[in-house]
Parts: C-alpha cells; structure tokens; sequence
C-alpha cells in the first residue's frame, strides 16, 4: 500500500485542525505507520514460514497457526491505520463544499462571501470536526478490543499448544521471534492509547472552547434591534451574521456597518 500517498492526503486537514490534531497526526504517521512500514512487516514477514510445530502430520501446522493467529497482527494493523485516518477527510470535504458555496455565492452577490474563512470550526464544520474525532478514537478503541479478544491479551506466547484435527494428539507450536513481536505489539497499544487521548483532549479543548464562546455571545448586546424598522434592505445588510467569525468580530463588523455613510 502506498502510505506517503496517504500521507499527503490526510496531511492537508492540520491547517484546519487545533495543536491537539497535529500532534495527533504526527504521532499517527511517526509512531504508527513509519514504524509500520519499517520495522513491523519485516519482524511479520517469516511469520507462517517459522511457524513450528513439533509433529510431521501433513495439515497440522497450517491448523494449528491458523487458530493460534486467525488475524495477523501486520493486517489489523493496517486495516486500523486506514480506519483510523479516514475520517479525517470528512473535514476536508467539508472545507471543500464551503470553499465551493463560497465562489458560487460571490459570483451571484458581486463579490460577496458567503464565509469569511471557510476553514473555521463553527457552524456545521464544527459538528463535522467532533464527528471526525469520535470516529478516530472508536476505531482505535475498537480495533485494541479486537486485538485484546482475539490474542487473550496482548502478550506473545513461546508454546502453544494444539490439539485440533488433522493433529495426531496435544502438539507443541512455536512462535517466531516472540519477544520481538511482543515489544512491538505492546508499542503499537500504547500509540493508539495515546491517539485516543489525544482526541479526547481536543474534543474537550473544543467543548470548552465553544461553552465560553456562547457565554460570551450572551454579554455581546442586540446591536440589531433598534434599527429602523423602514429601512428593510440597510437592516438587513446590518444585521447579517457571519457564523464563521467570533462573537466580538461580529459586534465590530456591526458597529463599522453602522459608521459607514448610508447610501441613498
């Protein structure tokens, strides 16, 4: 699989996402699929050939690892890198549909623009922007789960132990390289612990960051109720919100509009 080209796609939401997202994404393609690509395939690679099984009965081996790893490692992994980074393009669309509306609209209004700044989270980017999140830290909590059901933990045995048909009796299997495969094991839970965390983090930083935004908007007065109710066409030009921009912006592009010389 071509990951620098999976890199360079999901690269171009950082300039929409918060300190939180870019650790998050550099964390992703540093920790998670640069060692993926480097180390963890090559340790996976000799996997089934190294596969031992103390027994020359033809078909047990192939039985016994396909019960000991009914999924490898290296393909959950990868499955849970391209799960994981998906849902980050749901906020490029989403920029990329403003950006789209945005033209439309100047081009209808002579120049006109519908957002001020069409990469901001607010309105329904915002709502896009937390999906994303939930989606990023759902994925890698439910692939560790599956990873954590599927092995009994995420140890790495030296001895299993099978005694499944065409087996002759109770054989003894050996792993390839088990330590080497625990370490990395260990490392890739605890990167995508810490990507959850880190979503998690960004998710209340933009909670909270909106909690205090309605309570300022509350303290902003009505600039737009003493208007002169004749004026239809000016109240409307005065009043008009841009959902992109800050209460306190909003107030001083009212308060311009306001000082600006009316035109008969």
């Amino acid at each position: 699989m071509n990951w620098s080209g999976l890199q360079i796609l999901i690269s171009g939401v950082n300039q929409y996402s918060t300190a939180f997202g870019r650790v998050w994404l550099s964390m992703v393609f540093v920790f998670r699929v640069l060692v993926f690509v480097v180390a963890a395939q090559r340790v996976w690679g000799d996997d089934n050939k190294d596969f031992v099984c103390n027994t020359k009965q033809v078909g047990c081996t192939n039985v016994c690892y396909d019960s000991i790893f009914p999924i490898s490692h290296i393909r959950l992994w990868a499955l849970q890198l391209i799960f994981v980074t998906c849902p980050s393009l749901l906020v490029v669309a989403h920029v990329k549909l403003r950006e789209e509306k945005d033209k439309k609209h100047a081009k209808r209004h002579e120049g006109e623009h519908l957002y001020a700044h069409p990469g901001k989270k607010r309105g329904g980017l915002w709502w896009t922007y937390m999906l994303s999140l939930l989606f990023k830290a759902g994925f890698d909590g439910a692939f560790l789960y599956i990873l954590y059901y599927l092995y009994d933990g995420f140890d790495m045995p030296r001895l299993s132990k099978c005694s499944l048909e065409p087996c002759p009796n109770m054989v003894d299997c050996f792993i390839s390289r088990p330590t080497e495969k625990k370490i990395f094991t260990l490392f890739m839970v605890v990167t995508s612990a810490l990507c959850i965390l880190m979503c998690l983090c960004e998710m209340s930083y933009l909670i909270g960051k909106k909690i205090l935004k309605a309570i300022s908007r509350r303290m902003v007065p009505r600039q737009c109720e003493h208007h002169d109710v004749t004026d239809q066409a000016n109240r409307r030009q005065k009043c008009r919100i841009d959902r992109t921009l800050t209460s306190m912006e909003n107030l001083r592009l009212l308060k311009q509009t306001e000082q600006s010389p009316k035109i008969k």
